[in-house]
């Protein structure tokens, strides 16, 4: 089974990778022409198409940047420092997004320095991500608590976990296997997935650590009749605070 399942993300990377460069061009042109068609443009009604038309495409190439992380991930950048202050960044740039929907995002952290060797900005990314993740998945009004704790280990390695819970509607059993494949999307079981966690789940694991999801009470769908209502999700982000073995 893992053998099949690492075959099918090699495929996926392959087809990421070809696609992005195939994409990439006509998405850059079609931002440009409408950018330069906004400039001499003074009716609203077309005003307010054409920048449609360029975010849009601009959303596209976000996603195409997703894609190529995925496939071809940057070379880690290790550093040494304080994972507090990645879950605090993030924090603040979620925070107008957070009054927007009436959610309250809530961090806890240690009161001393939680000190880790990895890549500052892609372990950024990859917070970011589950938190977006579950603000798309409570909509409006909500909450979702980031805990960050130095974890209990069996072993010699010391690692620390990232547990992100949210008030959303949980995950259904159906959603789990494919919870990190990048091209799959389970908004139509009440959870939109995109990119994102498979984006999370690629730059964790480059670290050497594990990301986990886990419902709320029940199966996943809420109150027990399909409808996806308050269970909730929790995912725990694991990584080893000396970084990847390989840096």
């Amino acid at each position: 089974m893992e053998t099949l399942r690492q075959q099918k993300l090699d495929a996926m990377k392959e087809l990421a990778y070809g696609a992005s460069h195939e994409i990439n061009n006509p998405l850059a042109n079609i931002a440009a022409r409408a950018q330069t068609l906004l400039r001499d443009e003074e009716l609203p009604e077309r005003r307010r198409a054409l920048e449609a038309i360029r975010q849009q495409a601009m959303r596209a190439h976000e996603m195409i940047s997703d894609l190529m992380l995925f496939a071809r991930p940057p070379q880690l950048k290790v550093e040494a420092f304080d994972l507090r202050q990645v879950l605090e960044t993030v924090a603040e740039d979620l925070a107008e997004e957070c009054v927007r929907r009436s959610i309250r995002l809530t961090i806890h952290c240690p009161t001393s320095a939680v000190e880790i060797v990895g890549d500052r900005q892609q372990l950024f990314v990859a917070v970011k991500a589950l938190i977006d993740n579950a603000l798309e998945a409570i909509g409006q009004e909500g909450a979702i608590e980031a805990t960050l704790n130095l974890a209990p280990s069996s072993s010699e390695t010391s690692t620390v976990w990232i547990e992100i819970s949210d008030t959303g509607p949980g995950i259904p059993e159906e959603v789990r296997e494919h919870m990190f494949d990048p091209f799959y999307s389970g908004r139509e079981a009440g959870r939109g997935l995109g990119f994102g966690l498979s984006k999370c789940w690629r730059i964790v694991t480059d670290h050497g650590g594990t990301v986990v999801a886990e419902s709320g009470p029940g199966d996943g769908d809420g109150d027990g009749d399909g409808d996806g209502d308050g269970d909730g999700a929790t995912f725990r982000l694991e990584l080893p605070v000396g970084g990847p073995q390989d840096c």
